[in-house]
């Protein structure tokens, strides 16, 4: 199995701000469901109650809680990063998809890192990680200006964990 993580990130790191996306960027919502669809996805409660607690279309989801009565409708429950794993691990690729918590305990799992830097520096109170960049090799990047769609440019990044 490789272990993807997901994620846009501000140049700051914010990933969020009251359970939800800081901004709208159409093209990075493409970019999100042309890697995850027809796959596995992996996130805390907090982004499955943002998603509006239900599943997105064409993904197997697995929810993190600590809350041992909690139900997911469309989604497998567990209460550790571990057993999440553990029922994915037949699936040839699995994304991390958040939230904060769970990016910063399967940070150092991570094989592949699939980001989109969102340039600029915002409020917040959800981070990504610091992670160590030279344990990563950049593969690819694609620039996208701002646009009548995208209030803000960012850059798609491929990052894969060197062996």
């Amino acid at each position: 199995m490789i272990l993807k993580a997901i994620v846009a990130y501000a140049e700051n790191r914010v990933i969020g701000k009251n359970n939800d996306l800081i901004w709208h960027l159409p093209d990075d919502l493409k970019h999100f469901k042309m890697h995850t669809a027809g796959k596995t996805i992996v996130m805390g409660r907090k982004t499955w109650d943002s998603l509006g607690g239900r599943p997105l279309p064409n993904r197997r989801h697995i929810v993190i809680t600590r809350k041992k009565d909690f139900r997911a409708k469309g989604a497998e429950v567990t209460h550790s990063l571990e057993d999440a794993i553990k029922l994915a691990q037949a699936e040839e690729e699995v994304f991390i998809v958040g939230g904060a918590q769970i990016y910063a305990l399967s940070i150092q799992m991570i094989d592949v890192l699939e980001i989109t830097e969102v340039h600029g520096e915002f409020n917040g109170d959800a981070y990504f990680p610091s992670f160590n960049s030279g344990d990563f090799e950049l593969i690819s990047q694609q620039y996208h200006p701002k646009d009548e769609n995208h209030q803000f440019s960012f850059t798609f990044k491929t990052l894969v964990r060197k062996v």
